[in-house]
């Protein structure tokens, strides 16, 4: 398959190519036949040279609903930072997700949610039924006091009413906090206070790994130093009995009866301007404070919007599942995106790999899920099992696979192109974040592409490699930046200008550096090499961390790695590796000198890592992306910062009882 892991054979050749009947059928071409143009690479260049242009093509193509018509696509007066979208329309994005779907009998009763729970449970929303829901759960918030511009939090598994939720806080012009379901209750309520929230949707447990998690009494215990909070909405998941406080909590069934009682006048999509926040979407940050990123009606939908329909082919009726949480942006990215498209959203919430590991191809095959949405470290793990168990199920309804949230290592990919995809099914690898709502790179239907790297960025972000001057470079590695505005881009953090314009517009002038290293090479296929904040300086070469992992993970022993730099008196920095061994393997002196030894013959002696450390688990995000900012931390006895995002906490401990 591939030799090591980081080769250049393994990486630097074309694994897949569009054929004629892809083109034909793909959402792309209808988008360049819309736009009058000829070829994706005309397309791409105008839509960064005329941003205003693409963007009005791009508003009528997704035919958006807007109660009074945008006086003006875009407003730079501000600068180029803060840009002003949609200028003086009344977009409420709700009505684009459901209301003109139930016009068309058809898709009226298409479905619009499929679920699956851990434990086999199965419910299907139609379109009309998610309406119906919706407007039921925004009278029902009416009815409880709440109003335009309350922040709400949600924190709920990947179920049905989670997405009625973020849609009846929208529906009412209110703002959508979205928290991770497997947050502890200090994360819950240093994001609530932060926004200001003024209610919580939760459940009563909900399981993994065939245990209840206990969210009711984790959120009871966030709210109560929140006197903010008025009300809690409980979902009943699980059935379980759980304490409800007296004028404060409600069962969400119970919740939707009172928006029946209610008057139709309750029944209605608030009138909110086009750019009224909508969400705002908690990150983790190198400070302890989170950082809550604030979207509007018409930035993040319509960017998901757009990401979804070129990228990964999303047509009316087509069937997306993607395996996230509604704390991770790919959750309200899914939401938004599919309903705004006509697609089926497909859910599943519980542990991927359990009671058995090809949960997920059986949950493709009896949904007959068309793009699914998978993460490198959740491949890495089911490659494990052998390549016999998706071969058990019909995964012919699979025409896309895509992946977000961290880089790629060749085996893993060729492995789930090959094994899984029968060469076949392309990976649509996508990577830019919340801040972006979705991509700054993207594959799509209509290019070729390379294992692990991207054909080329998304439409209107003009993206850009930069050395330490500020300077265009190709074949070299840089900082990733984009020098247009787009209309997904944030509004800044909340309540925390300052921290948003030094975070994204402070390295050069008027140019947006994401803070990622990425490389473009002679074919013009990008690369994404890590975070710049991680990158690696030893013996005065730079080299990024996936790079060396890439080599760690091609040993037959190793599942996982990360690597950091330290500081050294010889070299400066000196490279420390954390490996995760596989089922069965021994950690050993030898194997941790060969892990050594594979990175110096691959990168050369003075790279070699100063030492290897064998642990059980790397500290990650919920959303699988490793945290090395807070290894480094921890290892070197540092503040980590904020940990809260991290779903292993007790890794940051184990880390830092290591011996330097």
């Amino acid at each position: 398959m591939t030799d090591a892991s980081g080769s250049e054979a393994a990486t630097n050749r074309i694994a897949w190519q569009p054929d004629e009947t892809v083109k034909a059928r793909a959402q792309l071409t209808r988008f360049l036949s819309f736009c009058e143009m000829d070829s994706w690479d005309a397309l791409y260049r105008r839509s960064i040279e005329d941003v205003a242009w693409f963007h009005a093509q791009l508003l009528r193509f997704l035919d958006l609903r807007f109660d009074r018509p945008y006086r003006r696509i875009v407003d730079l007066s501000r600068g180029i930072q803060w840009p002003r979208w949609c200028v003086d329309g009344q977009l409420n994005i709700t009505k684009s997700c459901l209301d003109r779907w139930i016009e068309d009998d058809e898709t009226a009763q298409r479905p619009a949610v499929i679920w699956e729970g851990e434990e086999g449970a199965v419910r299907t929303l139609s379109y009309q039924d998610l309406w119906s829901d919706v407007e039921l759960c925004a009278a029902g918030l009416r009815a409880c006091g709440l109003k335009k511009g309350d922040a709400i939090g949600i924190h709920l598994p990947m179920c049905p009413e989670t997405v009625i939720a973020l849609l009846a806080i929208n529906r009412i012009g209110g703002i959508a906090v979205p928290l991770f379901s497997g947050y502890g209750p200090a994360a819950i309520e240093a994001r609530l206070r932060d926004v200001g929230a003024k209610a919580l949707f939760t459940c009563d447990s909900f399981p993994r790994r065939g245990k209840n998690i206990a969210a009711k009494t984790i959120a009871d215990e966030a709210v109560a130093k929140l006197p903010d909070i008025r009300r809690v909405f409980v979902v009943r998941r699980t059935a379980e009995t759980v304490p409800m406080k007296i004028a404060r909590d409600l069962y969400f069934d119970q919740l939707l009866a009172t928006g029946e009682r209610n008057s139709a006048d309750k029944r209605h999509a608030e009138l909110t301007e086009a750019e009224d926040p909508l969400i705002a979407i908690y990150t983790s940050g190198t400070t302890g404070k989170p950082k809550g990123i604030v979207h509007t009606h018409c930035g993040f939908p319509i960017k998901a919007a757009q990401d979804m329909c070129f990228g990964t082919d999303v047509g009316r009726g087509d069937r997306i599942a993607w395996v996230t949480d509604i704390g991770w942006m790919m959750g309200p990215w899914l939401i938004y995106g599919a309903l705004i498209l006509g697609a089926t959203i497909v859910l599943y919430d519980g542990a991927p790999d359990f009671p058995a590991a090809d949960r997920m191809w059986e949950f493709c095959a009896k949904h007959q899920v068309n793009i699914m949405g998978i993460s490198p470290t959740l491949v890495r793990a089911m490659a494990t099992h052998g390549d016999e168990l998706p071969a058990q199920h019909d995964l012919s309804s699979l025409r896309i696979f895509a992946s977000t949230g961290e880089p790629w290592n060749p085996d893993p990919w060729w492995w789930l192109f090959e094994k899984v995809g029968k060469s076949q099914v392309p990976i649509i690898n996508y990577s830019g974040g919340t801040e972006i709502s979705g991509g700054i790179l993207m594959g799509n239907p209509l290019l070729p592409i390379k294992p692990c790297s991207f054909p080329a960025p998304c439409l209107g972000i003009a993206a850009d490699v930069l050395d330490e001057n500020g300077n265009s470079v190709k074949g070299a590695v840089g900082e990733l930046a984009i020098r247009q505005p787009w209309i997904g881009m944030a509004r800044g953090f909340w309540k925390d200008d300052e921290r948003y314009l030094k975070t994204y517009w402070s390295r050069f002038d008027n140019i947006w550096v994401h803070g990622d290293w990425a490389q473009i090479d002679a074919d013009g296929h990008w690369s994404i090499l890590g975070r710049s904040d991680d990158t690696l300086k030893v013996a005065g070469k730079r080299v990024g961390p996936a790079e060396v992992e890439s080599i760690l993970v091609a040993h037959s022993d190793v599942a996982e790695a990360a690597v950091i730099g330290v500081p050294d008196e010889m070299k400066g920095n000196a490279m420390i590796a954390f490996c995760v061994l596989k089922s069965g393997a021994a950690e050993s002196r030898e194997l941790a000198k060969t892990l050594r030894e594979s990175v110096g013959e691959a990168l050369g002696k003075p790279l070699r890592p100063e030492k290897v450390f064998f642990v059980s688990a790397l500290p990650k995000t919920r959303n699988a992306k490793v945290m090395r900012r807070v290894i480094r931390a921890a290892y070197l006895g540092e503040d980590p910062g904020d940990v809260t995002a991290l779903e292993n906490p007790a890794t940051v401990e184990m880390i830092r009882n290591l011996v330097p």
